[in-house]
């Protein structure tokens, strides 16, 4: 979805002032956010033959994904460990849970009956919004430029990486608002009677965020293929399953960040042995079957 494509023809001289076009393109109809053929060069800058072999970023980040896939497999168990926990002693009867739950059952609602170009506008301004922040995380420069439409939407920033491409898939901007906002109003005044209506929108936004995401990847967004697709989905889905585990454990009962980290050490340990085993068991059969 965001493609950095050519930069502009006109250009000032230095590395410091060439633009980046990072774009987001929107079918308001099957395709959702289906890049335009002339948004989907992608230019990087490889070094030159008489710079040496040097290993091909891609490779790296496959290898790193590879590293990153148990990881995501432990965390994922201890997860679901740690909600059948908080389930068993009541999360279901909570408020705060109550009123997510809510709030997702609310976005559900209007996903289904309000038509997609509504939907499509808010999250193609968060989409850009949020490109720019993480340019702006980077000390890079966004252009003023910024075009959103129910079309699609880009901004023109001097830079791009893999972080800047992926940030809209996992960080829900909407939510982290909320939660701003709502911390900043609680330095000015007691809002703990209102907790109800900050776990509401949160339902609301993560799952408009979560939705978009999921529908996003599925379509095969050119976002992921700048840091290689296995790679850029092993950071979505770890970063996303973090932050739903952070809400766990602020809702959830009889969990804390002490269980959570005792649950991961051990999940840890088990699918070491696991694997250790496997492996044990398939240098046997290659020893049995080199000896026949």
């Amino acid at each position: 979805m965001a493609y950095p494509s050519s930069p502009k023809k006109k250009e000032s001289k230095g590395a410091s002032n060439r633009k980046v076009r990072v774009a987001t393109t929107a079918d308001p109809h099957l395709d959702l956010f289906a890049p335009r053929a002339s948004e989907m060069h992608h230019h990087v800058h490889e070094p030159s033959p008489q710079s040496g072999a040097t290993i091909p970023k891609s490779w790296v980040k496959f290898i790193v994904a590879l590293f990153l896939l148990p990881i995501a497999l432990i965390l994922t168990e201890t997860f679901f460990q740690a909600l059948s926990t908080s389930v068993q002693h009541g999360l279901l009867a909570s408020q705060p849970f109550g009123c997510f739950a809510v709030g997702m059952i609310f976005f559900g609602i209007l996903f289904y009956i309000v038509p997609r170009q509504i939907l499509m506008w808010p999250y193609v301004f968060g989409h850009e919004m949020t490109h720019a922040i993480w340019v702006k995380i980077f000390w890079g420069k966004v252009a003023d430029h910024f075009h959103v439409s129910l079309e699609g939407g880009h901004v023109v920033t001097d830079r791009v990486n893999t972080w800047i491409a992926l940030a809209p898939y996992f960080f829900p901007l909407y939510s982290i608002l909320i939660v701003t906002l709502y911390a900043a109003a609680s330095l000015a005044a007691d809002l703990s009677h209102y907790r109800w209506i900050l776990f509401l929108l949160l339902g609301f936004t993560l799952s408009f965020h979560l939705v978009f995401t999921c529908l996003l990847i599925a379509k095969g967004q050119p976002d992921l293929h700048y840091g290689g697709t296995f790679f850029s989905l092993m950071v979505i889905y770890l970063i996303n399953l973090l932050i739903v585990t952070v809400l766990l454990l602020v809702t959830g009962k009889e969990i804390s960040l002490i269980t959570l980290g005792n649950d991961f050490a051990a999940n840890a340990k088990a699918l070491i042995k696991t694997t250790k085993l496997c492996a044990d068991q398939i240098i046997c059969l290659l020893r049995a079957l080199g000896r026949s």
